[in-house]
């Protein structure tokens, strides 16, 4: 199995595909993170990868898997990624 790419590798990339300083390709990532931390309250949205929601997930039983003793699990705030459809169909293939 591949590695996963870092974010030197993703710079270095967008910097040879944009012919723009390596130095340039990362602060556009690390603007591009801040944007989308102070925006996923709202719903923060990728174009043709997908979005970053907050789910709100209700309280529910669970077992503590040592003692098998059953435990309530609280409700709490997530953040999610919905992975969009066009981005589905690029890397599963189209059905």
């Amino acid at each position: 199995m591949a590695k996963a790419m870092t974010k030197s590798k993703i710079a270095d990339h967008l910097a040879g595909k944009l012919d723009i300083s390596k130095k340039q390709a990362m602060t556009f990532l690390e603007e591009l993170a801040n944007l989308a931390y102070k925006e996923a309250k709202n719903t923060f949205t990728l174009p043709g990868l997908g979005k970053m929601v907050l789910v709100n997930r209700k309280a529910r039983m669970g077992r503590n898997p040592q003692t098998g003793q059953p435990i309530r699990i609280p409700a709490k705030r997530v953040v999610r990624f919905r992975v969009s459809k066009a981005a589905k169909d690029a890397i599963l293939g189209g059905r």
